[in-house]
């Protein structure tokens, strides 16, 4: 009893990179036509929709707690008053505008470029507009930032002065008591009197101090003043719209490139449709024996479609001499290119007597088209059966979605499988070659409609003898020439016995 020598499968990954990126690569008129998309969006944009007359100004702000280590903290608190209805209603006051500050506190807005500069960018409905806003609220500002320097060193000033003049009240109540003690004699009234002397002197000194800080809060205050004020005077902002344009245009590209990307790579690992040689060939169980470019190009390109076309021709002729059996094409998304195939055959083997093609694809593309002179006779499958035994038949059919299985078997025992890459899914090619086991037609090969050009993959199968079709007996194992058992070719859905079950049968 012969016995299947198989290898174990592979672990197959959960993404194939290389599938994923001839996939993506596939789909470019997807991402192309987004990235397009997007461009024209991003110009559009630019165009029709200008950004409203600006003005910009620059503030110089002094503080008093400056520090050379200060992270921006006190300007972002300043960018953060500037947005305070106070604020905005004195400029619009200024202005002598009625327009509510919670509605123009949108129009504005106010950066921190370092820890004492401001900058002040407003809207308007014209360049002038937006100038005198931008005036009106940096004026409005600094008025504001002046008033509570002044106020900060008004109450620091107030608070050290009252507690000088607290201070003096306790001096004059040490120097009334060292009045009265002066009068008293002996060592106890000595010592009262050294302590209330060195009281003096303290109080004396901190009303000193306290005399001396509340005049330096003062001294600051018109420094702090004199450095807050507006360093650069308003301004229009000027847009040139070819530079809107441009980077509006360059950002669309980006993000429509990058969705379509996205949509192109999330879109073939969810379809699951191989692309490659070998993945098309491993899971129909047959071998690609050629090769066809899908659609029309330059009259180069055009020119090798031909010259590929007349050479499948001559080799599925030299196949069909070389055997008695009908033999059929079968196409999956590709009925054009399938159709085209089957009128070349037919003509190579027009010399040799007459040959009928059977449609039996949906639609009747070929039974109903204008034949023209040359062509070969064209029927129906219904009509199939009253053409002559001895005249040549080329059937053609469909394994797509729908296919009526048990009809294909009228149209060839053998076949030739036509299919476009990257149109149907892993799941339906081995549906396409669990039936066409069941229907004991036997696969002489694949021809693969626009693969991808930069495709190095193989589409061979190096397993040895073709597996029979289901339910056929099989023959003995060939041998190769070293003398070792060759491994038989068996589709990736057919399930493996292993050999020490089939040993014990």
């Amino acid at each position: 009893m012969t016995t299947r020598t198989t290898s174990e499968p592979s672990a197959t990954p959960l993404i194939d990179l290389q599938s994923l990126v001839v996939a993506v690569r596939r789909r470019r008129r997807l991402w192309s036509a987004m990235a397009v998309l997007g461009l024209v969006g991003g110009t559009a944009v630019a165009v029709l929709l200008p950004p409203p007359p600006t003005a910009v100004t620059k503030v110089l702000v002094a503080h008093q707690e400056d520090q050379p280590n200060d992270p921006g903290t006190l300007i972002r608190t300043d960018a953060a008053l500037l947005h305070t209805t106070r604020i905005a209603g004195s400029a619009l006051r200024s202005l002598k505008s009625s327009e509510k500050p919670e509605d123009f506190m949108k129009e504005y807005e106010g950066v921190g470029l370092t820890n004492n500069l401001l900058q002040i960018d407003v809207t308007g409905d014209s360049d002038a507009e937006a100038v005198a806003r931008a005036k009106a609220l940096a004026d409005a500002f600094v008025a504001d930032h002046v008033r509570r320097i002044r106020e900060a060193a008004d109450a620091e000033a107030k608070a050290l002065l009252d507690q000088r003049d607290r201070l003096r009240d306790d001096l004059a109540e040490v120097n009334r008591a060292i009045g009265e003690g002066s009068s008293e004699n002996g060592p106890k009234a000595s010592a009262n009197m050294e302590s209330l002397f060195a009281r003096r002197a303290e109080l004396t000194s901190q009303i000193s101090d306290f005399g001396q800080r509340a005049a330096e809060a003062r001294i600051g205050t018109p420094h702090l003043v004199a450095r807050t004020q507006v360093v650069d005077a308003p301004r229009a902002v000027r847009h040139s719209l070819p530079k809107a344009a441009a980077t509006n245009g360059g950002i669309g590209i980006a993000l429509g490139l990058a969705l379509g990307l996205a949509v192109a790579a999330v879109g073939a690992v969810v379809a699951d449709r191989p692309v490659l040689r070998r993945e098309i060939a491993a899971n129909l169980g047959a071998s690609v024996i050629a090769e066809l470019p899908r659609g029309t190009g330059g009259w180069w390109r055009r020119r090798r479609t031909r010259a590929a076309r007349a050479r499948l021709a001559s080799s599925l002729a030299r196949t069909m001499r070389g055997s008695a059996e009908p033999m059929s094409l079968l196409e999956l998304g590709s009925e054009h290119s399938t159709s085209m195939i089957a009128l070349d055959l037919a003509g190579t083997l027009a010399d040799e007597g007459p040959v009928v093609i059977v449609d039996g694809l949906p639609g009747l593309r070929l039974a109903d088209r204008r034949p023209k002179p040359g062509d070969p006779t064209v029927v129906s499958g219904d009509d199939a059966a009253a053409v002559p035994y001895q005249e040549r038949r080329i059937g053609v059919g469909s394994v797509a979605p729908g296919a009526a299985w048990t009809d294909l078997h009228h149209l060839g025992t053998r076949t030739v499988l036509v299919v476009r890459a990257g149109h149907g899914s892993t799941a339906w090619l081995h549906t396409v070659a669990r039936q066409l086991a069941d229907q004991r037609i036997a696969v002489i090969g694949v021809v693969l409609i626009d693969p991808d050009p930069r495709d190095r993959t193989d589409g061979t199968l190096w397993a040895g003898a073709p597996a029979s079709p289901r339910g056929r007996s099989e023959g003995p194992a060939r041998r190769n020439g070293t003398g070792r058992r060759g491994t038989e070719r068996v589709p990736m859905w057919v399930s493996q016995v292993p050999d020490s079950d089939q040993d014990g049968r």
